[in-house]
């Protein structure tokens, strides 16, 4: 990594929300350390290379604490101007009928990782006096998720988290930032088995407006923020004033099998 331009770390950064983030920071001039666990991380690399960006992938799953530990490894030496903890899981279905492998392993990535990850990586931004600290939260975790049950309990946990140590930091040129996105359109939802329900066939923001607006966020140092489509920011701003009774019955209407029908774009 070269000392003239900042470091932003980014996991989950093969596809989706994550390399649209990763190629944010590599255009405003940022080097780069990706993490993702699947193939398309070279490739990843590869094309945001041609930013004119360093980049750097940190293969390993986040699942599994020696993956974790291979990802800490590779911040040895290098400071981390920005991290954004982003990588993530979802799995639709009814919770008597999912198996308890797939839950649990919503939880491990979502949360165990996720805490895993930002202590060491907030420790040493306190240590440095400055740093930007970001996670992916989600509008799931302001709303019980009936058949998607683990995973916006999960979010729930990020959030709650994020704005903790936020509060934490706060006399401190460390910043937190939670950005919540709404239904994107990523592979989030086939690998979540979402995709004969509303959710998983109806229209879906675009992961790049959803970066843009996080980056934003991330850089100015700001606590919260919901991103994407105004329909997304309304649904924000309702989560707010609905009850959960209100807000679960919504979110079953999107997320129970067979809701999918036929003709919706397919995302």
């Amino acid at each position: 990594m070269t000392e003239e331009r900042p470091l932003a770390l980014v996991t989950g950064a093969s596809s989706g929300i994550g390399y649209a983030l990763a190629g944010q920071f590599a255009e405003h001039g940022y080097d780069l350390l990706i993490n993702a666990e699947d193939g398309r991380l070279e490739h990843a690399a590869q094309r945001l290379r041609e930013t004119g960006a360093e980049v750097r992938a940190v293969p390993a799953d986040l699942t599994d604490a020696a993956g974790v530990d291979r990802l800490v490894s590779a911040t040895t030496g290098l400071d981390v101007d920005v991290a954004v903890l982003n990588a993530g899981i979802g799995r639709g279905g009814a919770f008597a009928d999912t198996d308890l492998a797939d839950d649990l392993a919503v939880i491990e990535l979502n949360v165990v990782s996720t805490v895993r990850l930002a202590k060491p990586l907030l420790r040493e931004m306190v240590r440095r006096g400055t740093g930007r600290l970001a996670f992916t939260s989600s509008l799931a975790a302001t709303t019980p998720g009936p058949f998607q049950p683990v995973y916006n309990a999960s979010k729930s946990f990020v959030q709650s988290f994020a704005e903790a140590l936020g509060d934490e930091v706060k006399d401190t040129d460390v910043a937190v930032t939670a950005f919540l996105p709404g239904p994107t359109d990523t592979d989030f939802f086939r690998r979540a088995d979402l995709g004969d329900t509303k959710l998983g066939t109806m229209e879906k923001d675009d992961p790049d407006d959803v970066a843009r607006q996080a980056y934003e966020a991330i850089v100015h140092g700001r606590a919260k923020a919901v991103t994407g489509s105004l329909k997304t920011k309304a649904q924000g701003l309702a989560n707010k004033v609905l009850p959960d009774s209100a807000k679960a019955a919504a979110h079953r209407s999107l997320t129970e099998p067979g809701t999918g029908g036929d003709d919706g774009p397919g995302r």
